[in-house]
């Protein structure tokens, strides 16, 4: 058997050329013989009849050589003689419309119909019953288009759950919960719309379960398919993406796992060559078969101008480009140049103890809210080499509430508890001894003005002005900040700064997300940015970086320092 590898470095001029991202053959060209016979066999009724035979269109006669590769490649790695499967895991990452069901039944009825072991599960997880039912219906048409298939396979729709009357093995298309894959002892499980379940704390959990089976099944394998997510990515759908992009570009190496990832290269969406429609091929390998040119075009002529969120879901599902931050339609102007405002490594390395350094003096601002709110801290400071730059560095805090009341988040508040940048609290005081503990860092280090160092919303500060006060902060230093259209100056100074380039910040993800979230309300020639304009979402550490801003205004000065500039 030759050496292969899994990585594709040279992706971005594969892609651009059209050509296959899979750089290896089928590594036993006769287990992929058989099986891709079987696949290409299998009809789509949804797509009418081929006027060449007057039947049903094939797999095989419909299909571009993208899908069959992608097919080719799993079925291929299976050793026949050992029973051993050596492509273990998969992602395929393709655009909207481009047959993602179609593979997902197609690769799964194939194992049921070619599956040697008796009694064996194999498993579609879907992460709604929507979704769970684009998967299934297609893999009954199949069965229900060929007699053959029909006498073999048994159809029980109610459970959506297909039997092989000779092997009684089963292929369940399952909307996954924690119950539904418990006691699984899946063979082979494809798990579709990879990006829902980004949004879902336990789906790591719920994957170890569905998957637990394959460890006595060497033959087995998982297969993730996915868009993109219509936000940026969170939970287990970051993890895999950005692992299935490190093996891909060869910075790690896994021959296990096969990642095929039809998105536009880093350079092309800098250039803004994704808003060409002659590039939409690019993440559309199926232009032409089951997704139309004209189609792609007219919808993206109906969303250029649009700002009622529609143009974000257009990228997203159709071009595959991330979300990041500040492209909703009421996002704050700030955002837009939020990515851009992150300090260079030279100068900052986005540490705490790098930033008391580098500053001649510092504010602090405070926003916290209920025990289902987070808490923010920001500390800003005046850069000693050129004081006209100011360095925003934040911290969070939740209470064990967050994690309980808001379920929809808890995979992005776990992400930003491993950055360092959000802290779980598991004692009632925890918040408030930990920033009065990093307070006084800043105090210690001499860089609070004697007046108006720590800004804070004047709602729900009782505990933590006792505490400060009991830490040596004079009430001089603790000043209300007024909220609501009264922050309009901080916002709008402080998108001016993001622009220029002196405002800038350390890059932490926790930021990104909070920056992401603020939804702007016009108040006649005000602005506001509250947690009730932004909904549910979190951006307490944000408003605290405005209160922060306040102060900065004042143009603080230390005992130790004065600055006189403007």
């Amino acid at each position: 058997m030759p050496t292969w590898s899994t990585s594709c470095p040279d992706w971005k001029e594969r892609i651009r050329s059209r050509r296959t991202l899979i750089r290896f053959d089928p590594l036993f060209p006769a287990s992929a013989e058989a099986k891709m016979a079987v696949f290409k066999a299998l009809r789509i009724a949804d797509l009418g009849i081929n006027p060449a035979t007057d039947e049903t269109w094939t797999i095989g006669e419909s299909a571009d050589a993208w899908l069959l590769d992608f097919a080719a490649a799993f079925f291929g790695a299976y050793n026949a003689e050992t029973g051993e499967q050596l492509i273990r895991e998969g992602m395929l990452l393709v655009s909207k419309k481009n047959t993602k069901s179609t593979i997902a039944a197609g690769i799964m009825l194939t194992e049921l119909i070619t599956g040697w072991r008796p009694s064996d599960e194999l498993l579609i997880l879907a992460p709604t019953i929507e979704v769970a039912g684009n998967s299934f219906k297609p893999a009954c048409d199949m069965i229900r288009a060929d007699e053959e298939l029909s006498d073999l396979l048994h159809i029980q729709e109610h459970i959506r759950l297909i039997t092989n009357r000779d092997t009684k093995a089963t292929l369940k298309v399952v909307a996954a919960d924690a119950a539904t894959v418990s006691g699984k002892k899946a063979s082979r499980v494809l798990v579709d719309e990879l990006w829902l379940f980004g949004k879902r704390p336990n789906a790591d959990a719920m994957f170890r379960e569905a998957t637990g089976g394959q460890v006595s099944r060497p033959e087995g394998y998982t297969l993730y398919l996915t868009t993109q997510s219509d936000e940026p990515p969170a939970g287990v759908f970051k993890e895999k993406l950005a692992y299935a992009r490190d093996i891909r570009d060869g910075k790690a190496t896994n021959n296990e796992f096969l990642p095929v990832l039809y998105e536009f290269p880093e350079e092309m969406l800098a250039a803004d060559e994704h808003l060409d429609p002659a590039n939409f091929y690019i993440t559309n390998p199926n232009l032409g078969r089951s997704v139309s040119q004209k189609w792609l075009e007219a919808q993206f002529s109906q969303i250029t101008n649009a700002e009622d969120g529609t143009k974000q879901v257009f990228f997203a599902k159709h071009l595959n480009v991330e979300i990041g931050v500040g492209l909703r339609h009421d996002a704050w102007v700030g955002a837009t140049y939020w990515a851009q405002a992150k300090a260079a490594v030279e100068l900052w390395d986005g540490s705490l103890e790098q930033f008391l350094q580098l500053v001649e003096v510092a504010v602090s601002g405070i926003d916290g809210g209920g025990l289902d709110d987070l808490f923010g801290l920001a500390l800003l400071g005046r850069l000693r080499a050129d004081p006209r730059t100011w360095l925003m560095w934040n911290r969070a805090w939740a209470h064990v509430d967050v994690f309980e009341r808001r379920k929809d988040i808890v995979s992005r508040l776990r992400d930003f508890m491993a950055e360092g940048t959000l802290i779980r609290c598991e004692d009632p005081t925890q918040d408030l001894v930990e920033v009065a503990d990093l307070l006084e860092q800043v105090k210690d280090a001499g860089l609070f003005p004697d007046e108006a160092a720590i800004g804070l919303d004047p709602q729900g500060v009782a505990a933590l002005v006792d505490e400060l006060s009991g830490r040596g902060f004079t009430a001089e230093q603790m000043v209300a900040v007024p909220q609501g259209f009264r922050l309009t100056g901080a916002i709008k100074g402080s998108e001016r700064k993001l622009k220029d380039g002196t405002l800038i910040h350390a890059g932490q993800k926790l930021m990104n997300w909070c920056v992401g979230n603020a939804k702007v309300e016009p108040r006649g020639s005000a602005i506001l940015i509250t947690k009730q304009v932004s909904g549910t979402a979190k951006i307490d550490p944000l408003l605290a970086g405005f209160n922060a801003v306040v102060l900065m205004t004042r143009n603080p000065r230390t005992n130790t320092f004065e600055y006189t500039g403007i």
